[in-house]
């Protein structure tokens, strides 16, 4: 590991500590730790405030670690917004998971933002929303929507699994092949993510 993939490490953890102590005890506190963390140390990809707007930010500051002050991120820390052209993209996944929220509380309101943020980037969902595994996204997945976590009984990658959800809410099946096992692209979809 490079000393700058150490430093990232050691200061995403010291973030991670220090809202941990003061976590409220909510099904979404790690996850949340672990994406707040990893945006304050340079990790992750996304925008500003995980992708919410800044009170809503405050507001998830507020619920999940009480007495941290929510100035742990700025508006620096973040990667570039989405484009314009992908903002109808970015609200489609917005909406799916909306839809298949658990109980209808807001920290699966900002969760499922902060993931249709994340779906926005280039790598893989778990690494792109500043998790520390692909355990942790199919967790948090599982606890916020877990209807539409259910139908990945197969385990796709996340990212695509979403975005497969949407194309076939359209009606739109872009495989030719008659299952997944005899897809060409099986392992892009469906293989290891380290």
């Amino acid at each position: 590991m490079s000393t700058l993939a150490c430093d990232l490490t050691r200061d995403a953890d010291r973030v991670y500590a220090r809202l941990m102590v003061r976590a409220a005890g909510d099904g979404n506190d790690r996850a949340f730790a672990s994406m707040i963390a990893s945006r304050a140390a340079g990790g992750g990809a996304l925008p500003a405030w995980l992708g919410l707007e800044v009170t809503d930010f405050h507001r998830l500051m507020a619920h999940h670690f009480p007495g941290i002050s929510p100035d742990v991120l700025t508006a620096m820390d973040g990667k570039s917004p989405v484009t314009a052209s992908r903002l109808d993209e970015r609200e489609e996944l917005l909406q799916l998971l909306l839809a298949h929220r658990a109980n209808q509380t807001p920290s699966e309101v900002w969760m499922a933002h902060t993931v249709a943020a994340g779906c926005m980037a280039s790598d893989h969902l778990w690494y792109d929303l500043g998790l520390w595994n692909r355990a942790e996204l199919t967790e948090l997945m599982r606890r916020n929507f877990p209807e539409l976590a259910a139908r990945n009984d197969k385990d796709m990658k996340w990212k695509r699994f979403l975005y497969k959800q949407l194309c076939e809410s359209e009606g739109i099946y872009v495989c030719r092949a008659p299952s997944c096992d005899v897809c060409a692209d099986y392992n892009v979809c469906f293989g290891p993510e380290d």
